[in-house]
């Protein structure tokens, strides 16, 4: 079958099935995905990170402060209820009924305004998190989430409404981010070219900052976002410099100035898509691959 779900409504592939951009994992590509985020969490233990896991919603009124509405309406996945005083009419309602999509429906006059939102980046809930804090020494933070991006299509494992994104961040100096983001750069490619991945480095065109702004003309002078591609064009990896963004916006302080930022982030489905197609469909050989390289990466 087509390794998309554009054209069909389920699309599946070896220990995969997607539907309406969700993916439900079968046992070998949860092996591998799991075998996978225990080597992106060895690296970031190893330069010192500690764990933390947040909320698996973001209030509206935070994203705001960093211009999420700004750069990226179009992926935002708002979580709201029902109307107490629609619950009535909701529960008499036919299942059956068609909203707006075609398909069955809460109509948005039965939904109260949505304050919060799902995340479409793990590292969003940790500058949430540090929103005025102070540090003399750099911040090293590993953590994972559930992230949802609405996309204007879905395709397999390669662009998922809902999936797992692994992200080290870093919060510091400018010359301790950059340096942690050169060490992974170098560790992303070599690790992959063990596993028999041929990754391409390439810029990522990132609509972060506002597109009028000085910090515009330094994204053209040097780039603030690197993706990692498989072959096909996949991109399973990437590395970001904030610069002192989120520092400013979220009151985040080093050494009593803004603080830059950092992240390196993994997208952990598209790994095990990267890999299903290097190994033609046997994810358990994949697995053992992961395990081999792994240890020694």
């Amino acid at each position: 079958m087509p390794d998309t779900d554009r054209m069909s409504p389920r699309a599946t592939g070896a220990g995969w099935s997607v539907r309406d951009g969700l993916v439900t994992l079968d046992e070998p590509a949860v092996v591998l995905k799991a075998a996978l985020d225990a080597v992106f969490l060895r690296w970031g233990a190893e330069a010192g990170a500690r764990q933390q896991s947040y909320p698996p919603l973001l209030r509206a009124e935070d994203l705001r402060t960093v211009d999420y509405f700004r750069n990226f309406p179009h992926l935002g996945s708002p979580v709201t209820r029902i109307r107490p005083d629609r619950l009535a009419a909701v529960a008499t309602t036919p299942y059956d009924v068609a909203g707006s999509s075609g398909a069955s429906a809460l109509p948005a006059s039965d939904l109260a305004d949505a304050t919060h939102l799902l995340p479409s980046a793990a590292c969003y809930g940790c500058f949430v998190h540090l929103t005025g804090s102070s540090a003399d020494t750099p911040v090293l933070v590993s953590t994972v989430a559930q992230c949802f991006r609405h996309e204007d299509h879905h395709d397999g494992l390669r662009r998922l409404w809902g999936f797992t994104m692994r992200e080290l961040v870093c919060v510091g100096s400018a010359d301790t981010v950059r340096a942690h983001l050169d060490r992974h750069r170098e560790r992303i490619l070599a690790f992959g070219a063990s596993l028999g991945l041929a990754l391409d480095r390439q810029p990522a065109t990132d609509p972060f900052f506002q597109k009028d702004g000085s910090r515009t003309v330094m994204q053209l002078l040097a780039p603030v976002k690197e993706e990692y591609l498989h072959t096909d064009g996949t991109a399973i990896a990437s590395t970001n410099n904030h610069r002192n963004f989120f520092g400013e916006r979220r009151a985040i302080s080093h050494a009593d100035r803004p603080a830059f930022t950092g992240c390196v982030a993994f997208g952990l489905e598209r790994w095990v898509h990267a890999l299903g197609d290097l190994f033609e469909g046997d994810l358990a050989a994949a697995h053992r691959a992961v395990r081999r390289v792994g240890e020694r990466s």
